[in-house]
């Protein structure tokens, strides 16, 4: 098991459109993102989720890590992944990265971390008890903006027993 947590925004986001961000607390107790998902995710774009990211921060359990370094250079990623992976690969203890988008995810495994996205965050719900089912989590995903491939979600859901 992982020591530290870290989120890029779009776990967060896709997990603020289905009520699920309590599941990361419930999950992993504590649960970090870089300074500049922070600022990604609470901008005021009154996305769903937003004031519960707020408010999971104000409790203690969502953080703000401390700013990350500046190496390796990771020109192909947004700032909030690369933020991710220099946190990640600077920590003293193992970690494990929340991440949606495939370029970060395929850079952070090239650097040998952990890596999960927001649809295997649902699984981990659902194996839990956290949530009855994911088919219906994934259903109220699909009706958002949110987007996670057919596949992808095959996968989890037949790995969840649905």
């Amino acid at each position: 098991m992982a020591r530290i947590v870290l989120t890029d925004a779009s776990p967060l986001i896709g997990l603020g459109h289905v009520g699920g961000l309590d599941w990361l607390q419930a999950l992993f107790g504590e649960v970090w993102m870089p300074e500049e998902v922070h600022a990604e995710v609470t901008r005021g774009r009154g996305f769903a989720g937003e004031g519960d990211i707020l408010g999971a921060v104000a409790a203690g359990w969502l953080r703000i890590a401390a700013p990350a370094p500046t190496e390796p250079a990771l020109p192909d990623l947004d700032e909030g992944e690369a933020a991710c992976i220099r946190i990640a690969l600077a920590a003293s203890t193992s970690a494990l990265l929340l991440m949606d988008e495939r370029a970060g995810r395929a850079i952070a495994a090239e650097h040998g971390l952990q890596v999960a996205g927001t649809a295997a965050v649902i699984g981990m719900a659902k194996k839990r008890g956290l949530i009855v089912s994911a088919r219906e989590v994934f259903a109220q995903l699909h009706a958002s903006d949110f987007r996670i491939s057919a596949e992808v979600i095959r996968t989890v859901l037949q790995r969840v027993g649905e």
